[in-house]
């Protein structure tokens, strides 16, 4: 086995893998004289430059931590639309694509003391096309570290399937994370799921406490989802929001709920509603000199009259429109955060709290 890299997989979609590779490369950093990072089939993928698409995460790690290696060797395959049928029409070379991911990580790994190697999903995931997580990390010759989200029960059935994968190709497991695990149970889990483990010899290495601003929406979180830019209040693009809160109702009961740091969506006709937030606001600030730190998402078929989206010009508050009704948005917000590579605070939090819960000694 190459014993200065690790494969890292999860059991699923949003157990928050990502957020655990930040925590673990800036851990890496401090223990070795370089690491590197390579996803080496990717799915979410971003622009770099005019011909150049890149897996989100590589072009995350690569910006954040000032990586030196090259976008084409980080995130070697990028998995676009139509990729899956291609394959399946002969117009794709399976010996091509791992020839690539080979050569990638052989660059990255000859100029680092440590690569740290992102998969995607759970560790089955790319077996249309024959290569899942574990096939990959079997070629590259790694061990895996498989995260899964806080419990005992369920955690250990997720991980079960997994693990199976594993040995049946023989990739060796270095160890086991829990994300997302509740403070009050987390001195439970840490006693007894060892024990869960011993079955198959495999260490816990980490048990990560879940933190709330982690799964917090940003109003960049919304631009991405309902496709749109902000109206107003550009330079709080990552704000954060805890309390999301619908109003459509009589303006007494939104006066008396309202409270700083609410994402208000409301009809973009309901100026009476819009009006008072904006009055609230400045008042916030002329009163206590501090920010009230609302956003708002306008909704309806009609967007706000120019005279209102001259007066909202002039507001510090983040606000965007969403060509939806306020019910449809409501439904379209119950999503997870993905962490940007721009939400610095966010990325920042994820890493210490990671770093932190992590046993380094067993990587």
């Amino acid at each position: 086995m190459t014993k200065k890299a690790i494969f890292v997989a999860a059991t699923g979609q949003n157990v928050g893998k990502t957020t655990l590779c930040l925590g673990l490369l800036q851990g890496l950093k401090k223990r070795h004289q370089s690491v590197g990072f390579i996803k080496p089939v990717g799915q979410q993928h971003v622009q770099v430059n005019q011909d150049t698409l890149v897996d989100k995460d590589a072009a995350l790690f690569k910006e954040y931590f000032k990586l030196n290696a090259e976008y084409r060797d980080m995130s070697p395959i990028i998995c676009q639309q139509g990729f899956t049928r291609d394959f399946l029409d002969d117009k794709i070379d399976e010996d091509a694509l791992l020839t690539q991911i080979k050569k990638s990580f052989t660059t990255i790994k000859e100029k680092n003391a440590f690569v740290l190697v992102e998969g995607t999903g759970h560790v089955g995931v790319g077996s249309l096309f024959n290569l899942n997580n574990a096939k990959v990390a079997k070629s590259l010759n790694l061990e895996m570290i498989i995260i899964a989200t806080g419990g005992l029960g369920s955690a250990f059935d997720e991980l079960s399937l997994n693990v199976e994968m594993c040995r049946s190709l023989n990739v060796p497991i270095r160890g086991i994370i829990l994300n997302k695990v509740i403070d009050e149970k987390k001195g439970m889990i840490e006693r007894y799921f060892p024990k869960t483990l011993k079955r198959w010899n495999i260490p816990l290495i980490g048990c990560v406490p879940y933190h709330d601003f982690l799964s917090m929406p940003s109003m960049n979180d919304f631009e991405i989802l309902f496709k749109t830019q902000l109206l107003t209040g550009i330079q709080h693009r990552f704000r954060h929001f805890r309390d999301i809160r619908l109003v459509a109702g009589s303006m007494k009961s939104f006066i008396e709920e309202s409270k700083s740091g609410q994402l208000i969506i409301t009809p973009a006709c309901r100026e009476d509603i819009i009006t008072a937030t904006i009055e609230q606001h400045l008042r916030t600030k002329v009163l206590n000199n501090i920010d009230s730190e609302f956003g708002m998402i306008l909704t309806g078929k009609n967007p706000p009259r120019p005279e209102l989206l001259h007066r909202l010009e002039s507001i510090d508050i983040p606000i965007l429109y969403a060509p939806y009704c306020s019910f449809d948005v409501m439904k379209k917000i119950s999503f997870t955060a993905k962490i940007q590579k721009e939400d610095t605070s966010k990325i920042e939090k994820a890493i210490d709290i990671v770093e932190r819960h992590i046993n380094f000694d067993l990587i």
